[in-house]
Order: C-alpha cells, then sequence, then structure tokens
C-alpha cells in the first residue's frame, strides 16, 4: 500500500466556517491515523471573489485548531504554467478540443432543450468524429477547449461514504477544461493538483460528487487511477438549512474569539458526521486512535450550539488549570486587564461553572477590576439587619491571617456572635465584594481576593 496523501483545498472566496472546516478535519484526521501526509491548497482560480482576508482566515482557523499541514500551502493561481503544459499534453493526445460555439448560442440550445423538457446540455456541435464536418470557423473567434468525455458506458467509483455510485457517460457533456484566455478551469485543474501532489484519498463535501464522474474521466485520459473517493453528507445549520455564509454561518475563528477550545471543537466536529460506539467526549488523541473511513455517517448533520458549549464546558473542567490559564489571561488582556499568579487558582475555583474561557474571564475580571453589584441585588440581599454582621466581618479579617482556614474560622465566629446561618451572611458579601450572590466556596473566593480589596468593598455596605 502506497503512503496515505490526503488534502484540503478550500476556495478563498468567502470566511471557511465550521461545515468547511469539518472538510479540513476528517482528512487531516485520516492522515494523522494512517501515519500519512495531509497537504493544503488554496483553490484560488475564481479571481473575482477571492480575497486575502479569506485565506487568512483559512490558515489562522487551521492553526488555532491544530490542524498542522505537511505541504503547503500550495495556490493554484502558481501552477497556471504546469495546468497549460498537461492541457497541451491532452490535447496532443487527442482528448481536447476547440469548440466555437457564442454563449448566445448556448443560451439558445439550453432554452430549446428545457422547452423541449430535455436535460439541458452541450450538443457536440463542435465535436470531431470520423466523417463528421464540422461548421465554418467564425472569424475572430476565440474558443474553449472542451474535454472529449468517453461516450457509452459508465463511470463507477465504491464512494467511502456513498457507497458504489455509476454514472452513465451518457449523461456527462463534454467539459470546458480552458477559458478562450486560455486559463484551465477548475475540474481539469484539481485533477493535476491531485496527480502532481499523489493524493490517494479525497474527503471532501457531497456538493462535489457531480464533479467526480468528470474529473475520473479526466483521470483516465491523462493515464492514472483515481484516488478513493469520500464525499461528506452537508452541515446543517440550527434551522435546517445548509450551513454558509448566507445563512448567518460564523468564520472558524469567531469561536476561538468567543473562547471555545480547539480540542473541545475537534471532538464537537469529529461527531457531525462520524462516531466511535456512544462516546461523545474524547480528546485528540483518542480521536486520531479511533479514525477510521468506515464510521462516517451518510445523513447530513446538525450544528446546534448550545450542544457545542456543552462539549465544551467538559473539556474547559478536565483542563489543567496552568494551562487554561494563559488562555484567561488573553481574553482579560482584551478588556485591559493584567492578570496575576492568582489566575490558575481562580480558574480552577471558577472553571466548573464555565462554558467558555470569556465566561471564565467574567468570574476572573472581578478580581482585578472594580465589581458594580446591581441595586436590586444590593437591596434584596444587603439589608440593614444584616449590615452589623458585615462590619464585625470586616474588623476580623483586617487581622486574621489570609489564607482558607483562617477566613472560614472567621466566618463561623461572627455566625455565632450575630446568630446568623451561613447563607444569611456569605449572600450579602458575595454581593458586595464579587457583585453577584452565586459563587464557589467564599471562604476560597475571598482568599484569592486582596485583603484590601475586600475590606474596601465590604465598606460599600
Amino acid at each position: 500500500m502506497s503512503k496515505t496523501r490526503t488534502r484540503f483545498a478550500p476556495s478563498p472566496t468567502g470566511f471557511i466556517h465550521l461545515g468547511n472546516i469539518r472538510s479540513a478535519l476528517y482528512p487531516w484526521a485520516f492522515a494523522r491515523a494512517t501515519g500519512g501526509d495531509f497537504i493544503l491548497r488554496i483553490e484560488d482560480t475564481d479571481l473575482e471573489r477571492n480575497s486575502q482576508a479569506a485565506v487568512d482566515v483559512i490558515l489562522e482557523g487551521m492553526a488555532w485548531l491544530g490542524l498542522d499541514h505537511d505541504e503547503g500551502p500550495f495556490y493554484q493561481m502558481q501552477r497556471m504554467d504546469r495546468y497549460k503544459q498537461v492541457l497541451a499534453q491532452l490535447q496532443a493526445a487527442g482528448h481536447v478540443y476547440p469548440c466555437y460555439m457564442s454563449v448566445a448560442e448556448l443560451d439558445a440550445l439550453r432554452e430549446k432543450q428545457m422547452e423541449a423538457k430535455e436535460k439541458p446540455r452541450y450538443d457536440g456541435t463542435w465535436r470531431p468524429a470520423p466523417g463528421k464536418t464540422l461548421p465554418p470557423v467564425p472569424a475572430g473567434v476565440q474558443p474553449v477547449l472542451r474535454f472529449m468525455n468517453p461516450q457509452g458506458g459508465v463511470v463507477a467509483w465504491d464512494d467511502k461514504v456513498k457507497g458504489r455510485i455509476e454514472i452513465s457517460n451518457d449523461e456527462l457533456d463534454d467539459l470546458v477544461i480552458a477559458r478562450p484566455d486560455g486559463t484551465p478551469t477548475y475540474n481539469f485543474c484539481v485533477v493535476v493538483d491531485d496527480i502532481d501532489m499523489a493524493i490517494t484519498h479525497v474527503i471532501r463535501g457531497d456538493d462535489h460528487v457531480n464533479n467526480t464522474p468528470r474529473q475520473i474521466n479526466i483521470f483516465k485520459a491523462l493515464g492514472k487511477e483515481p484516488p478513493v473517493y469520500a464525499h461528506l453528507p452537508t452541515v446543517l445549520n440550527e434551522q435546517g438549512e445548509k450551513m454558509s455564509k448566507r445563512n448567518g454561518a460564523k468564520p472558524v475563528t469567531q469561536y476561538r474569539d468567543e473562547g471555545f477550545l480547539p480540542d473541545a471543537m475537534v471532538n464537537y466536529l469529529a461527531r457531525l458526521g462520524w462516531s466511535h460506539g456512544d462516546d461523545e467526549i474524547f480528546s485528540r488523541a483518542q480521536f486520531l486512535e479511533w479514525f477510521n473511513l468506515d464510521h462516517l455517517g451518510r445523513s447530513a448533520a446538525q450544528f446546534d450550539e448550545a450542544k457545542l458549549r456543552w462539549v465544551n464546558a467538559q473539556h474547559l473542567k478536565a483542563m489543567a488549570d496552568d494551562a487554561l490559564a494563559p488562555l484567561v489571561a488573553a481574553q482579560l488582556q482584551k478588556q485591559g486587564i493584567t492578570a496575576d499568579g492568582r489566575l490558575t487558582a481562580i480558574c480552577g475555583l471558577f472553571k466548573d461553572r464555565c462554558d467558555t474561557t470569556v465566561a471564565l474571564a467574567k468570574w476572573a475580571k472581578a478580581f482585578y477590576a472594580d465589581v458594580m453589584p446591581s441595586e436590586e441585588e444590593k437591596a434584596q440581599h444587603v439589608t440593614d439587619a444584616v449590615k452589623p454582621a458585615i462590619a464585625t466581618l470586616a474588623e476580623k479579617l483586617a487581622t486574621v491571617a489570609w489564607d482558607k482556614a483562617a477566613i472560614a474560622a472567621a466566618l463561623k465566629e461572627v455566625l455565632a456572635a450575630h446568630g446568623l446561618k451561613m447563607p444569611q451572611l456569605a449572600m450579602p458579601v458575595r454581593v458586595l465584594v464579587m457583585g453577584t450572590a452565586q459563587t464557589p466556596s467564599l471562604d476560597a473566593v475571598l482568599a484569592l481576593s486582596s485583603r484590601e480589596t475586600v475590606l474596601n468593598r465590604l465598606k460599600t455596605a
């Protein structure tokens, strides 16, 4: 068996979203799981719609998710000389012919076919055949070049997702493989790239199924065996429509900015079309150990943000506090807040309550910036009845050793002295110190705050 070589070949015509990036995840995982190579290729031949910003999002998004490539990125626009060389080869072998049919003639032909309830297709007017007389070549017209598709028989392949697919050659018309200015077209460039890059497995979205028989015929005309194909079902958005920028899909990098973890995203995306038994939460290493092409799903997967947040929360809980701290520090930095050595312990204390690093940074912010409890919370919890106990607590906290045990002892003494239960004192103290009545264990929260900050905030009662 030759070494596995897979590729991801996005077009930079719009920002890459989760539906697109899943088409990078599976070929990457298959290459990693089989000790193969993963190649990144940017299909940038659509000059009108390409943008450098879209290329940047592809590269940034893949780097963030840890989908590292072994070769590339290769850019199709930089390979034009090579395509023209192979085109000349095909022409010399008689697989390509010039077609002088104008756009107006093509439109009229299509209209006529549709009126007759026929499938609109090129009718082979300029296709040479033994004994056939071609129309006179019109003056001053640059022809397109068409690929001479085989006639009769079928194109067949065993798709790793969809099973056996057979298409009659008579369903396929002669594809334009070079425009009037000589620029090669998409389906031709893809084949040349896949041959030159020795791609063994093409794992891509099922919107490419219609291109596959055409590409297989070009492979065969060039005397090459086509790769193994796996066409992945579409990813739908929450409304059940195909995920796309037009339907509100976010760029992949936005999830990074919103505080999702790359390993959680890989976990979630892996489950959008592949499964390993009932396993919902798994590490990147487990995913690569388990991944193969035999357990790819056949039906469309639907994106669910609530599920993504749940998966992210599980990974957040399982992550080491010291690994989480720099990610939270980066979120705080965006708000102009510089964290300190306490952040690791803060992450450990609050991570079970959070589903993103943005949510965790919100908690951490209370330790580094002023808090503003709402008037409602203050009125509800910081009542005149409890203010004397808060004052006593402030006196005690001014002198105790600043650690969790000493703070816990001080709280107990104040409860006993004022005849209160823990929630009666803890709730108002939390509101004053953290800005909210719901926090983890109060002694742990206070121990992570500075004594000065706690005493200043208690004075606002």
